[in-house]
């Protein structure tokens, strides 16, 4: 592997020109492909298949032609002023008047006044009346969005407070490139700082900038065939972006430091994508091992954003690999820092040397009190992940908005006169074919479903044409998000067989109250299946790369600890809210459904990916010679003030999506910010050096029948120091270690 990349890097170097515009001919290549490629649009897969409220929706779908149970819907709340009710001759007129009006615009399917169809609160107070839209949300023009929105205006003119609800006329999140541009902006800042010249910390950016374009643009023009979403998007521009900047800053730094020790340019370039080059490699399948592993869910959203984000990964290693070399062909010298230049082919202080530094003289610290440093770390990391306990995993919804929104300011209404379950119905699906008597049936199923415990109000029966299928809604009392409405839905799917026996006809329950409720039970489920996967294929490849049992698990038990403290922090802020102000969450709430199991999965990629660049540095210094206190203090002195800046910049390029207006993607970024966080300087910078102390040269054992099967890849560079592998000096040391006895 170090002697394929080092040919790799040698050969981009000295083709640098070639490999450069090759480079700008793919991006031009998928931006071509992006103009011209139509408009990306749901591709109508059902979310999760396999779960009751899915089946529902899709028989809604199946039976009932001509009315998308995915289409659009605007729900319009009508409050009186003070001490007046909505049935007031004039305000039941302007009532009457906008829903006229609405039902008769082409694109919608259906809209019933509130007095025919009962929607009134008891208090007279507060109607509403729902409009169903043909097409989905996505598919609205401007024009029919604006039509409803005149009359709207039109009614308020008149003193009524009329607010809109549902996701028809809701605002659609921004496509832009902000919280790309607060994420490069700091990262330009950690990159000046670590190395002191403008091209280095240029290089980095420029090429991430390259691979983040390289995959938006394709994801744009397979869009509209695969049904990519903006979301996916979104996704996979932050992870691109991060470890672009990240495996960028790797080879360069090693350049840097093989220019350093006196290897002329084109000889560093070699031996960094040699070297560091490996760990890049090896990084990037780690994060993708976490990214593909996510299709094992069953979700299909979950599943094209996990590819989609490891494609991502993959071009950002690509551009690590040939492109970074080529730049540095282009311009050798100006990545060195200023001091490097002027002395010329001397030790760069900066590179790290054989002198102390920040990071050797820390690792020292933690060596020479390793059981304390790891009481404190598992105690700290411990404490931060005991709000886990608390999680509740739903889908936000209106509650969640800011109260300046219509969108919340309807929800809010609606609970005030209905109650508080009103906004979270439950739509009752009855297949009547088997039934003798489809009404019968349906009706003496709605009754019972009527007079469970916690539903409040049943609506009339609604037939497809054929008559075999009805449709109805239960109110809960409870809100959609609380324990008492999930034990409601399981108490009505309790009394399916009973009733089916009884009717010949049987039901589902769906709404996007029980499809919460379905989903995260799934999601449940999924998590452990999904963590054995990706944690079994990361072992094994944690294992050819380090050639050690106990380091591959203490890499996966650090990973656990950063993960449940990061899920700890997300619960205390998102669910319990605090702080939660200082973030712009409006409303705390559960966790969203998908939230956990994507951290683990992104987290997972990322814990490994610090365990690569940091371990791999220690290996190489124990292969190379050093005794294992000393190769954990080597390893430090090279690569603790990278890998610092590394995750600086993750920081900085996740927390800039804090501000996105989608809600997974905010609570995303804040959960990844604090997970590479944890990872990164308590995990990797304090717990892996203390267990590796603790472990001596126990660390690096290898059963004997195991070392020789398994395949040697070469990720520390050995084999660069044979003679003749280079043209200049060495790759590491002097000479190289006899791998410890196999026991």
């Amino acid at each position: 592997m170090a002697t394929f990349l080092y040919r790799l890097g040698r050969t981009a170097f000295r083709r640098r020109w070639l490999t450069a515009l090759l480079w700008a001919v793919v991006l031009g290549a998928v931006g071509l492909g992006a103009a011209k490629a139509p408009a990306a649009s749901d591709d109508g897969t059902s979310f999760m298949p396999g779960i009751e409220a899915q089946k529902a929706f899709d028989l809604i779908g199946e039976r009932f032609p001509g009315t998308d149970a995915k289409g659009a819907s605007a729900r319009l709340v009508f409050v009186a002023p003070g001490g007046e009710k909505v049935t007031a001759p004039g305000h039941r007129a302007a009532i009457d008047a906008l829903v006229a009006k609405a039902a008769g615009e082409p694109q919608v399917a259906g809209a019933v006044s509130p007095f025919k169809a009962g929607a009134v609160s008891g208090d007279g107070s507060t109607a509403y009346a729902t409009v169903n839209f043909k097409v989905k949300a996505g598919d609205l023009t401007d024009a029919d969005k604006s039509s409803l929105e005149t009359a709207v205006d039109k009614v308020r003119e008149g003193g009524l407070t009329v607010e809109v609800g549902g996701d028809a006329l809701a605002e659609q999140p921004e496509a832009g490139g902000s919280a790309e541009a607060i994420g490069i902006a700091l990262a330009a800042v950690v990159l000046l700082i670590t190395f002191g010249s403008l091209a280095a910390a240029g290089l980095p950016l420029l090429t991430a900038v390259v691979g983040v374009g390289v995959s938006m643009a394709a994801i744009m023009a397979l869009g509209s065939v695969f049904g990519l979403s903006m979301t996916t998007g979104t996704l996979a521009s932050m992870l691109g972006l991060a470890v672009g900047i990240d495996y960028a800053l790797f080879v360069v730094s090693r350049y840097r430091e093989e220019r350093a020790n006196g290897h002329e340019p084109r000889e560093a370039a070699g031996l960094a994508a040699g070297t560091a080059g490996s760990a890049v490699v090896f990084a990037g399948l780690t994060v993708v091992i976490a990214l593909a592993g996510l299709s094992v869910v069953g979700v299909p959203m979950l599943t094209k954003m996990g590819l989609c984000a490891a494609a991502a990964v993959v071009v950002a290693v690509l551009i690590a690999l040939t492109l970074v070399p080529a730049l540095l062909g282009m311009w050798p010298n100006a990545v060195l820092s200023r001091a490097t230049r002027k002395r010329g082919s001397t030790v760069d202080g900066a590179a790290g040397g054989g002198t102390d530094n920040a990071g050797s003289r820390w690792a020292r610290f933690v060596l020479r009190r390793p059981l304390t440093v790891l009481v404190v770390c598992v105690a700290g990391l411990g404490a931060l992940a005991l709000p886990v306990s608390g999680l509740e995993m739903g889908m936000p919804g209106a509650e969640s908005k800011p109260v300046s929104s219509t969108e919340r300011r309807a929800y809010d209404a609606l609970a005030d006169g209905f109650g508080a379950g009103f906004n979270g119905p439950l739509t009752i699906v009855v297949d009547a074919e088997g039934a003798a008597d489809p009404k019968s049936a349906a009706g003496e199923i709605a009754e019972q479903i009527g007079a469970t415990r916690g539903v409040v109000s049943v609506s009339p029966a609604r037939f497809n044409p054929d008559g075999d299928t009805a449709l109805f809604s239960a109110v809960p009392s409870a809100g959609p998000n609380t324990e008492d409405t999930k034990n409601l839905v399981k108490s009505i799917r309790s009394e399916r067989t009973a009733l089916e026996q009884r009717t010949g006809a049987t039901f589902e329950v769906t709404g996007s109250t029980a499809m919460n409720i379905d989903v995260a039970q799934a999601l449940k489920d999924a998590l452990v299946p999904y963590l054995t996967v990706i944690i079994a294929l990361a072992l094994i490849l944690l294992l050819v790369v380090f050639r050690s049992v106990l380091v591959p698990v203490k890499a996966a038990f650090g990973f656990l600890l950063s993960v449940l403290a990061a899920l700890g922090a997300v619960v205390a802020v998102f669910q319990w809210g605090w702080g939660a102000g200082l973030l712009g969450v409006e409303q705390p709430g559960p966790i969203m459904s998908l939230m956990p199991i994507f951290l683990v999965g992104i987290v997972f990629g990322l814990a490994m990916d610090y365990e690569v660049f940091l371990v791999a540095r220690m290996r190489e210094a124990y292969v190379h010679g050093d005794r294992a206190p000393q190769a954990v203090v080597s390893g430090f002195r090279h690569s603790a003030r990278v890998v610092a800046a590394a995750a600086v910049i993750m920081i900085a390029v996740f927390s800039g999506f804090i501000g996105a207006a989608e809600s997974m993607i905010k609570t995303i970024g804040f959960g990844l910010a604090v997970a590479v966080l944890f990872d990164a300087f308590v995990v990797r910078m304090a717990l892996v050096p203390a267990v590796l102390a603790l472990l001596g040269d126990k660390a690096w054992w290898l059963p004997g029948p195991l070392d020789r099967l398994l395949p040697r890849v070469d990720v520390e560079g050995a084999g660069l120091t044979a003679p003749g592998t280079h043209d200049t000096g060495q790759a590491g040391g002097e000479h190289t270690r006899q791998e410890p006895a196999r026991v």
